[in-house]
């Protein structure tokens, strides 16, 4: 079977860069992805697959049905959505959008999902159970699994797969990661309240902005001495609002910021850890705060057991010295954790990187994978499928 799926992938292998081109010269903002969803669901379509369009208000749902003897159902969910960067690559095929780039190698993906269905609608066999593809939209802004989600794509799923371009790792290699895969990514917004007055008159005034530099710093200075150091913690304020001129003291500052996390029990306790140490300071210096603190997507936890399939599938069909097992998670976020909450699942990561031009990383402007590794994604998918229903 394995000789079949990567006969079948190679002779597709032409038609798959096609895609892969032209999703990358039409690319689209996360939401918006509607010629995109139509081009995917053409391309399903034609292999002969049951399509729901719409879906997750710009997703995509194809079916490829079984003989119903299993009731498991294994999901295949790849992402649609480009990022509001200018491209810079040079590339013939670079994105007509002006602003507007795949970056993050969403083209890759969903290429590498329609390759999977074609692949294993042409091997001429009858799976016991269904397999369902997810094309989604909006991962950039975390938004597109919820949206999938709250359209009922996860009813009756046991299990799903998932893939990202790693462009830190060789192309046409395979990226195996036995547990957290990626980061819990929250939000937050920190209003400090002081009182105004003339800058030459401190004593007068209470100072939002030396008042939101002492709590910055003192947030920063705390990770490493109240926050396990085995369970990693990122905190950027990205963003600072305040004052109205150099002379006169700012009654209020406005901060956003991000918040990364691995363990499950430290993301729990981030936000009331954070609040104390802000009421304590505001305290001190007579101020007031407002903390508003957003939950975003969880930690990606891959399934043992379906990792495994996912390596053994890839080690059969490209040899153990293409397949790397990654020691260390990525504080990047994810929203295919939001599945994982409904079904065990694994992400693996396919290399992208050149082995004789320079690598840049994901969301850069000048960002451009290699392409044979498309084939390396499909292959890999396609056969750990396969593999999933001989357990």
């Amino acid at each position: 079977m394995l000789s079949q799926i990567k006969d079948l992938a190679a002779n597709l292998a032409p038609r798959l860069i096609e895609i892969r081109r032209h999703l990358h010269s039409h690319p689209e903002l996360s939401g918006q992805e509607y010629q995109t969803a139509a081009y995917v669901s053409g391309v399903v379509s034609s292999c002969g697959l049951y399509v729901q369009e719409l879906v997750g208000k710009t997703g995509v749902v194809a079916e490829l049905r079984g003989t119903g003897e299993d009731l498991r159902m294994l999901a295949i969910r790849t992402d649609m959505d480009a990022l509001p960067i200018q491209e810079r690559t040079g590339l013939e095929f670079a994105s007509r959008q002006q602003g507007i780039m795949h970056a993050c190698g969403h083209d890759v993906h969903t290429t590498v999902g329609l390759g999977t269905a074609m692949v294993l609608a042409q091997l001429g066999i009858r799976f016991p159970g269904t397999i369902r593809f997810l094309f989604q939209p909006a991962e950039e802004t975390a938004q597109g699994a919820g949206w999938m989600i709250r359209d009922g794509v996860m009813e009756g799923v046991s299990s799903i797969f998932g893939v990202h371009t790693f462009p830190t790792i060789p192309g046409g290699s395979v990226g195996i990661r036995y547990g957290a895969l990626t980061a819990a990514a929250d939000d937050l917004e920190l209003i400090i309240t002081g009182e105004s007055g003339h800058g030459a008159r401190p004593h007068e005034a209470i100072d939002a902005i030396w008042i939101a530099s002492q709590i910055i710093t003192t947030l920063q200075q705390a990770i490493s001495r109240t926050q396990n150091p085995l369970r990693p913690v990122v905190l950027t304020i990205g963003q600072i609002q305040g004052g109205r001129a150099p002379n006169v003291i700012a009654d209020q500052v406005r901060m956003l910021g991000t918040v990364r996390s691995l363990h499950p029990e430290t993301s729990a306790n981030l936000p009331a850890w954070i609040e104390q140490i802000v009421a304590n300071i505001c305290q001190s210096y007579g101020a007031k705060y407002t903390l508003n603190y957003r939950r975003g997507v969880p930690s990606v936890q891959n399934d043992p057991a379906l990792t495994q399939i996912v390596e053994s599938a890839a080690s059969e069909a490209w040899g153990g010295d293409r397949i790397q097992i990654l020691l260390e998670p990525s504080l990047g976020a994810e929203d295919f954790s939001l599945y994982l909450q409904h079904a065990p699942g694994t992400m693996f990561r396919l290399g992208v990187a050149w082995s004789d031009k320079p690598n840049y990383p994901l969301h850069h402007p000048q960002f451009h994978v290699d392409e044979t590794a498309i084939i390396t994604g499909v292959v890999t998918m396609a056969y750990a499928a396969y593999k999933y229903w001989q357990q």
